[in-house]
């Protein structure tokens, strides 16, 4: 069972009245805290008649978008064929949902008058980077989950707001990290760049989560980097040992080696890569009654590892291991 699978178990047997997730938004879960009046993130359209909406309603509401009386902070923009921002967004939204449309610019007043925005939704649009303005986002000082998944970014967008939790930038066309994308960014919980084009990250890429690697986000505990072109010698040595993460993805990338992990990571994920040897000293520096990895899901499929060459000291590294794949 992997972490996709728990998080939909968690959502079934726990407390679903005040929980609910959805899996989509680049494979991680979107949590919904219905005690903070947080809204669906299922689109209305076709769902329900906006007419009904603006006949009981009477928030200014723009034209393209749903305006549900029972979340009155929710904007539902989504899926609409837009080429640009629906005009006279109102103030006093907090959750903003636009993903599926056909943005490809967001000039620097584009939010100026929504300053109380916690969840911003662009997946699957059309942003480029250099459409985007450099202070953007930098006056949403309450934004807490920006999902730009699915775009045409080539880099980290610049100045995002230092109370950011969420940071989806999946599957667009991401190179390089450059020097202080993440500055100030200590809250990070969900970092997911999975289906870029990285090769490298090295500490001056990383410089702004201080301490030259991840050091220092530490509450960072879902890290997806996979569908890359990573190669070892592109890696800082401890980019990844970091002990508030869960789960690291690192898979298909040209890894030829398995990188220093911390030994509280509970689900690494390492398939179709170039491995050809397992190194026990990535997972636990030492060994003993109370030195081992908590690893509980590890996958190494795809690569150049037989089951039968694994040294033998390897099981009381990986003592409370679930699942290996080889």
């Amino acid at each position: 069972m992997d972490i996709r699978s728990i998080f939909l178990l968690l959502s079934v047997c726990g407390p679903t009245w005040a929980f609910t997730l959805d899996l989509d938004y680049g494979g991680v879960p979107l949590w919904i805290n219905r005690f903070l009046g947080e809204p669906s993130v299922l689109t209305l359209k076709d769902r329900m008649d906006p007419g009904w909406f603006r006949a009981v309603n009477t928030q200014s509401c723009p034209l393209e978008c749903d305006c549900p009386i029972q979340w009155p902070t929710a904007l539902y923009c989504d899926h609409r064929g837009l080429n640009q921002l629906p005009s006279g967004l109102p103030s006093r939204i907090q959750y903003l949902f636009l993903q599926g449309n056909n943005i490809t610019f967001l000039g620097s007043g584009a939010f100026a008058k929504n300053t109380n925005l916690r969840w911003l939704i662009l997946d699957h649009n059309q942003l480029l980077s250099e459409q985007l303005d450099y202070v953007l986002f930098s006056n949403l000082t309450r934004l807490v989950n920006l999902f730009i998944n699915n775009n045409n970014l080539t880099k980290v967008p610049a100045r995002l707001p230092s109370g950011l939790k969420q940071l989806r930038l999946a599957y667009n066309h991401i190179e390089k990290i450059s020097a202080g994308a993440f500055q100030n960014l200590a809250n990070l919980t969900v970092l997911l760049l999975q289906g870029n084009r990285l090769k490298i990250i090295e500490g001056s890429d990383l410089k702004g989560l201080t301490k030259n690697s991840l050091h220092g986000f530490n509450g960072l505990r879902y890290l997806r980097i996979g569908h890359n072109k990573l190669r070892n010698e592109g890696l800082d040595p401890g980019a990844f040992n970091l002990t508030s993460l869960v789960e690291l993805d690192l898979s298909y990338n040209q890894l030829t080696e398995i990188p220093t992990v911390p030994t509280t990571l509970q689900y690494l994920y390492l398939e179709v890569n170039q491995i050809q040897a397992f190194n026990v000293s990535s997972l636990c520096r030492t060994v003993g009654p109370t030195s081992y990895s908590r690893m509980k899901i590890l996958r190494l499929d795809g690569n150049k590892l037989e089951y039968y060459k694994l040294p033998p000291d390897w099981v009381f590294c990986l003592r409370v291991l679930h699942n290996i794949y080889i």
